[in-house]
């Protein structure tokens, strides 16, 4: 089992910068792929961005495909998501995610699920 709590969100303006960071819980964090989704109100929860447990090979939503960057240190079993030249059409609640299966996180099914963090992107 791997617990998750995320960080980073905040308020920021149209073209700024956030990076997004979500703690792991547990000695098997390197044998998780990792996710994170979002979820603006009144909208369905989306798939932002995939990373294997090496960190070998990313997914990433075409929405924020260049602009976003997933990415993970293992050894303080930390996931990333550096979020670049934000839109206000990014403003929602990010969730990270974790699933030892990659095709679960891709298919928005991971089995664990941090609390949050909200991202506020003004214009």
């Amino acid at each position: 089992q791997v617990q998750l709590v995320e960080s980073g969100g905040g308020l920021v303006q149209a073209g700024g910068s956030l990076r997004l960071s979500c703690a792991a819980s547990g000695r098997t964090f390197s044998s998780y792929a990792m996710g994170w989704f979002r979820q603006a109100p009144g909208k369905d929860r989306e798939f932002v961005a995939a990373i294997t447990w090496s960190g070998g090979n990313t997914y990433y939503a075409d929405s924020v495909k260049g602009r976003f960057t997933i990415s993970r240190d293992n050894a303080k079993n930390t996931l990333y998501l550096q979020m670049n030249s934000l839109k206000p059409e990014d403003t929602a609640y990010y969730y990270c995610a974790a699933d030892q299966e990659t095709r679960e996180v891709v298919a928005d099914k991971p089995r664990y699920w941090g609390q949050g963090t909200q991202v506020t992107v003004s214009s």
